[in-house]
């Protein structure tokens, strides 16, 4: 196999592919996008795309050593995150 036929290593990867690549489904992967906490996309050509480098970088936020380590650096679920410095209005016991 010649260079010019050898495959291309993808550097993009859409919605269903990345959903994959991080172990989620491709509706999780939709509403982070949605919320603005999962990791950075483009568009090109109106389609979005994940550079496979920003999947991993954000995937590594939630690395942790123990489950004591404090949530610095947390991946967040799937939803809307309060504005820094706005509580809930409801109190939990």
């Amino acid at each position: 196999m010649t260079a010019a036929e050898a495959p291309l290593t993808p550097r993009y990867l859409r919605t269903p592919e990345a959903a994959r690549f991080l172990g989620l489904s491709g509706r999780t992967l939709e509403k982070h996008r949605t919320y603005g906490t999962g990791p950075r996309y483009s568009k090109l050509g109106g389609r979005v795309v994940y550079r496979i480098e920003d999947l991993q970088a954000w995937a590594d936020l939630g690395v942790k050593k123990s489950t004591s380590d404090p949530g610095v650096g947390t991946v967040f679920p799937a939803r809307r995150q309060p504005a820094a410095g706005v509580t809930s209005p409801r109190t939990f016991r």
